[in-house]
């Protein structure tokens, strides 16, 4: 599966599972470690945890990765590690606190989903 379209995937699961401010950043000229990081809002632990699960099963499903995912214990951010994407599920108040969008400022690209 190309990155793109790994990328697509997590960001079309995230919004099917109602996902908030969905923020997809190009990293591929910043750092070698992934191309794409995905930064997600859920409006409590519980639905955190969902999304990035979500995510996980779906990117398993379609065979295209062994998804890693950390964090999961306490569900205020949880980190789903697909190789070439790489997505933050985090509640409202550690994104903001942690506000990962900045560190990566240079390359953010919104993207509004309906």
């Amino acid at each position: 599966m190309k990155p793109e379209d790994l990328r697509d995937l997590a960001i079309n699961t995230l919004d099917d599972m109602k996902g908030v401010d969905i923020v997809t950043m190009d990293v591929r000229s910043l750092t070698s470690i992934t191309d794409y990081m995905i930064i997600c809002t859920g409006r409590s632990t519980r639905q955190v945890r969902a999304l990035a699960e979500s995510v996980a099963a779906k990117a398993k499903e379609m065979h295209a990765i062994i998804p890693r995912i950390e964090g999961n214990g306490d569900s205020e951010w949880v980190l789903v590690d697909l190789g070439d994407v790489v997505v933050h599920v985090m509640l409202a108040t550690a994104r903001s606190f942690y506000s990962l969008e900045d560190l990566w400022e240079p390359v953010k690209e919104m993207r509004e989903q309906k």
